[in-house]
């Protein structure tokens, strides 16, 4: 006989996996949306992608970035790809200075064209670059939902107010996330994307020369550290480049939690897990390789989460025949 207990348990999963299907639909998101339309759009970017990777595998980590650093203004909807005559896009914003890679895109977005006409968005290309990035330097690999479409508003301000700081302390961070509809554990799981990649001076100097104005150094640093990253970075530094995970910032691993366990987190925002006990209970769960099966399920999860928000569907923006700009 079935139990009570046994019923709710089986009614309470089926619920859930309904709601997860429609939580994807409601907003137009489905993996696959392009198997009819553009049944080889995968495979057509994971070429691109790997065949630069494969060349210049320091592009991958800017251009997982490039999906975040989208998603935090305005939603998924490639408004971080369109160029302004007179610098005033987001892509002018001081925090996408750093981003690069454009070009691959563009080159992606062509041979789309060549495949599907007028089928793809920009901010679907986002999506499944940033995958396969990832996935070219040894990381995860996760199915993406696709359906997004393009928006027509690019604005530097805008990008300047909302994306995450890396002087943000963890109340900042938790509110910034939340209000993007994402997790405490989303924030920790896609924190560890600094595994990869590097930083100018400037985001983390000031913990190294005048934390609080007085000339001193951010206690929250290992101090056995400042003098190595003083070497690399003086304090008006504003072209030097340093390995966010020293040693291993070109392979996609859980290197970056044990960093940030010893204190050596580049930014105040890494630093900031630390002082949260879910934040913090992660990352000391996944210093060693034994956390990485469960870290690769979890980015794929936040990646996942964080391509939602705020996404344009349906009859709403357009898709456009050229990244850069508006139809």
């Amino acid at each position: 006989m079935v139990t009570t207990s046994k019923l709710f348990s089986a009614f309470f999963f089926l619920s859930s996996i309904f709601l997860v299907f429609v939580s994807a639909n409601v907003q137009g998101l489905k993996v696959g949306f392009y198997s009819k339309s553009c049944p080889k759009v995968e495979a057509i970017v994971k070429k691109v992608v790997y065949e630069t990777i494969a060349v210049a595998p320091t592009l991958a980590a800017p251009l997982m970035r490039m999906h975040f650093h989208d998603c935090f203004v305005r939603g998924c909807d490639g408004s971080v790809l369109l160029d302004s005559p007179t610098n005033q896009s987001e892509k002018n914003a001081i925090p996408n200075r750093s981003l690069r890679g454009f070009q691959i895109i563009d080159k992606v977005k062509i041979e789309l064209e060549k495949a599907c006409p007028g089928v793809v968005s920009c901010a679907d290309i986002l999506a499944i670059v940033a995958r396969d990035s990832v996935a070219a330097l040894k990381g995860p690999s996760w199915e993406v939902e696709t359906g997004r479409r393009d928006g027509s508003v690019s604005n530097v301000t805008e990008a300047i107010q909302n994306l995450p700081s890396p002087f943000a302390n963890i109340t900042t961070l938790k509110t910034g996330f939340a209000k993007l509809g994402l997790s405490v554990k989303d924030l920790v799981v896609l924190s560890g994307g600094h595994t990869i990649g590097t930083s100018h001076c400037f985001p983390f100097a000031n913990r190294l020369y005048n934390f609080t104005g007085k000339g001193d150094t951010d206690p929250s640093l290992d101090p056995n550290y400042i003098p190595k990253l003083k070497a690399k970075c003086k304090a008006t530094d504003i072209t030097s480049l340093v390995e966010m995970d020293p040693g291993s910032f070109k392979t996609f691993d859980t290197d970056y939690y044990s960093l940030v366990a010893k204190r050596r987190g580049l930014f105040q925002s890494d630093a900031a897990l630390l002082n949260d006990p879910e934040t913090k209970a992660y990352v000391l769960s996944h210093t060693t390789k034994v956390g990485t099966s469960s870290f690769f399920k979890d980015f794929g999860v936040s990646m996942v989460n964080m391509g939602r928000i705020q996404v344009l569907t349906g009859t709403e923006g357009e898709v456009r025949k050229q990244c850069t700009r508006v139809n």
